[in-house]
């Protein structure tokens, strides 16, 4: 067998792990809201800015649009948002938090400082620098825009 064939060094299989990690460990956090992590990113991005299209939603959050609308139909049921046509072109939805989606927004904002107490093992200059790596290896993968 190769080296290159070995699971041990594989970049991917390493990724593929944490994220199943970090899944995991959002797990029992986002329970007291009823949401899975999809739904939390999703959240998250209509927090920073609500009234947004669909269309910004999936840029935002890099989710797949097919798997977005799943994610909003379940929120809209949970009752985080609702969904409206655009006035002017019925293709366009926009999609705005309730005031309950907004009330989630308190409920999660010890999220990231749970999980940062997760992260203990690294310090902050060396999180800042995954984070930079992370983001130029997410840009090798990206598809070129035409300008």
């Amino acid at each position: 067998m190769t080296e290159r064939l070995k699971l041990e060094n594989q970049l991917c299989h390493r990724f593929y792990t944490l994220s199943n990690a970090f899944t995991r460990a959002y797990r029992p956090l986002l329970k007291a809201l009823d949401i899975t992590y999809p739904q939390y990113v999703t959240l998250m991005a209509l927090w920073e800015t609500s009234g947004v299209t669909v269309a910004s939603l999936v840029q935002k959050t890099m989710i797949d649009g097919g798997a977005m609308s799943l994610i909003l139909k379940k929120l809209e049921a949970k009752g985080f948002i609702t969904i409206e046509k655009d006035h002017t072109d019925k293709r366009v939805k926009h999609v705005h938090l309730t005031s309950f989606g907004n009330t989630a927004k308190v409920k999660a904002g010890d999220i990231p400082v749970q999980m940062l107490c997760k992260l203990d093992g690294l310090s902050k200059e060396e999180a800042s620098q995954l984070a930079t790596l992370i983001d130029k290896l997410h840009g090798c993968f990206m598809p070129i825009e035409d300008e």
